[in-house]
Parts: structure tokens; C-alpha cells; sequence
């Protein structure tokens, strides 16, 4: 989970690649295309609590699935969470409903 606004570009890039890096369903390691993608978060002024719910709403909804669902690939890159990180923006919902979501997570195994 990310946690403080307050560090500077360098704190900020930190968490965001620390969160992706532990969101599950990711390959758990950054590449160069995603430290600079999440310069580019960060000179857009998205909130970290933005990017961090994307991330939690984007792995739960890998996550509970119907069982007879095909597998679905691991995540290569922060990249993958940009539509849902928009989603995210304009979602009109209390931040309750991600606390939900981290929970479901939680219970399922892993949170990011």
C-alpha cells in the first residue's frame, strides 16, 4: 500500500514501483519502462492514493474470477494498470469501497 504524498519525485517513484512491484499478479520486478512511467504519474500530479487503488481495484478483479475461467497471464508492466488508473479518477465512489477491495484481497491471500 502506498502511504505519503509528501516525499518528493524520488519518494513518489519509490512507492509507486514498490506497489506494483507487490501488486499480485505482477512478475514482482520494474524494468526501466515502468520507473519512467511512473515519472510521468508523477509529473501528471496523480495522487499516489489514485495509483494505489487502481492497482488494488485491477487485482481484484483478477483475482475473483468465475473458476472455469482461463488462466490469465502475469502483468509485465506498470502500463497495464493506465486504463484502470484512469478508470479510477473518475470513479465516483467512497474510499470505503477500496477498503472493501483490500479486504477481499487480504482474504484471498495477498494485497499489493
Amino acid at each position: 500500500m502506498i502511504m505519503d504524498e509528501n516525499g518528493g519525485r524520488e519518494e513518489y517513484i519509490r512507492q509507486v514501483l514498490e506497489a506494483y512491484r507487490k501488486t499480485p499478479g505482477t512478475m514482482g520486478t520494474v524494468r526501466r519502462a515502468d520507473r519512467i512511467l511512473a515519472a510521468q504519474l508523477y509529473q501528471r500530479g496523480l495522487s499516489l492514493k489514485a495509483i494505489d487503488n487502481a492497482l488494488v481495484l485491477a487485482a481484484t478483479r483478477r483475482l475473483i474470477r468465475p473458476p472455469d475461467a482461463p488462466p490469465l497471464g502475469t502483468i509485465r508492466s506498470l502500463a497495464y494498470f493506465l486504463p484502470v488508473i484512469e478508470e479510477v479518477l473518475h470513479l465516483r465512489v467512497t474510499p470505503d469501497y477500496f477498503d472493501y477491495l483490500r479486504h477481499k484481497l487480504e482474504r484471498a491471500g495477498s494485497t499489493p
